[in-house]
């Protein structure tokens, strides 16, 4: 017991994530009794394992499957809550605040932040940046009868990020993919 204890202790100092967990990794929790209260529910838990399996049944010759392949290598895991209520701020706010305070720790940084009051909606972005790498992505976005959180974990490029959109549970994310300038048109001949 006590060296549960301090085994403990030493993790809680030490500022890392808990046992078990990866850098980027979010503590999110089953919401059980959310779940139970939400029409619709979806609730995505992938580690790295699950993760090469569900990816091992994709297309290389599909480009659309190959890219999120690609991806899927250098991803540690991907985990998703979603719940849509009946009744407008069903679930308590607390419930994604908790969330949101983990985002608020060293390392992680707010990238978006969009807010309507008059819809009552807000997404929040952030990443976790390690040696100029994304290692960690957290989404929260709330409205009256909805909320998602989305934690993708590992090395993650953020250029092929919207692969994922739609795959594994990760919403349409609105994700744009910047347009590669076309290449420079050859000089003009000159006439001798």
């Amino acid at each position: 017991m006590k060296v549960h204890i301090a085994l403990c202790a030493i993790a809680l100092a030490c500022g890392g994530p808990a046992f078990g967990q990866l850098k980027g990794q979010l503590d999110i929790p089953q919401f059980a009794t959310l779940a139970k209260k939400a029409s619709e529910s979806v609730a995505v838990s992938l580690d790295s394992k699950l993760l090469g399996l569900g990816c091992s049944f994709l297309s290389t010759d599909d480009p659309e499957q190959a890219d999120v392949k690609k991806l899927c290598t250098s991803l540690s895991g991907i985990y998703v809550r979603s719940y849509t209520f009946d009744q407008d701020f069903a679930y308590p706010q607390s419930d994604v605040e908790g969330i949101r305070r983990q985002l608020s720790a060293p390392g992680w940084s707010r990238i978006v932040e969009a807010k309507s009051n008059k819809e009552g909606t807000n997404v929040d972005v952030f990443v976790l940046l390690d040696d100029d790498k994304a290692m960690g992505l957290g989404i929260i976005a709330s409205e009256p009868r909805e909320f998602t959180i989305v934690n993708i974990v590992g090395n993650i490029d953020l250029e092929q990020l919207h692969s994922l959109e739609g795959k594994f549970g990760v919403p349409n994310l609105g994700i744009e993919v910047p347009k590669k300038a076309p290449p420079p048109a050859p000089p003009p001949k000159k006439s001798r």
